[in-house]
């Protein structure tokens, strides 16, 4: 884990000196909170739509943005210029396991997600948005969000270590918008129609806004909580474990 976190250092460093790479996962996943509640805001008032539990159309929508943002990850792009470049040939001649070559990135990108995220939530504080669940909820959204963008950079890096492309492994990010909006992302999932039920229903994204959603607008609702975690346990499992197999093939 030591040669992991050094390797996620150098990653943090590598983001702080291009944070014109930062830039669209604030401004876009906030672009679209605020268009979102500015187009369904009046349709569903706080004072008369029960989801809403008695806050704005903003605390419905913050988890989709959580989400956005975490899904910007870049961590798979730069190990693209890497492998291009010939680092990455060199850091496998080095004697330190394959496995932290892969979870260096991933540790990194956690520590933006906590950052990312801790920035959005409060941003959303700032505009009006209570956290139901308070001090503790606050803590799991931000950990549940950089939870996520771990299994999305986990899943894009198998995409750049199988393609060594970056327009491959940018396009690959781009899956990530059909799965947004398969979700109960305007309204509860009750409220779908059958096919758009079933296929949110389906959809493992659904859970883990579900999640976020519920620590924002319930009270520690333990039922609504853990589905998510869950899900982003598995698939955080699967991406490490995929990860691993095909670096250590990797020649």
């Amino acid at each position: 884990m030591r040669y992991a976190w050094v390797l996620g250092q150098r990653a943090l460093r590598e983001a702080w000196r291009t944070p014109d790479a930062l830039v669209p996962t604030l401004f876009i996943p906030l672009f679209f909170l605020v268009v979102n509640v500015g187009q369904a805001g009046k349709i569903f008032p706080a004072a008369s739509t029960e989801f809403l539990k008695g806050q704005g159309y903003g605390a419905f929508q913050l988890p989709s943005s959580l989400l956005l943002a975490a899904s910007f990850g870049t961590a798979a792009l730069f190990l693209v210029e890497e492998i291009e470049g010939g680092y990455f040939d060199k850091l496998r001649a080095t004697p330190i396991p394959r496995t932290a070559i892969v979870l260096g990135r991933l540790v990194a990108e956690f520590t933006k997600g906590l950052l990312i995220a801790t920035a959005i939530i409060l941003l959303g504080l700032v505009f009006g948005i209570s956290i139901a669940s308070g001090i503790v909820g606050f803590f799991l959204m931000i950990a549940l969000t950089a939870l996520w963008a771990v299994v999305f950079v986990g899943f894009m890096q198998l995409i750049a270590l199988k393609t060594r492309s970056a327009a491959a492994t940018n396009s690959g990010s781009l899956i990530f918008f059909p799965l947004l909006f398969l979700t109960p992302n305007f309204v509860p999932r009750d409220m779908l129609t059958r096919p758009m039920e079933i296929a949110a229903t389906l959809n493992p994204v659904t859970y883990v806004m579900e999640s976020l959603r519920s620590l924002i607008l319930d009270d520690l609702d333990w039922a609504h909580i853990w589905p998510g975690f869950l899900v982003v346990a598995v698939l955080m499992a699967v991406a490490l474990a995929l990860n691993v197999r095909l670096i250590q093939r990797y020649d």
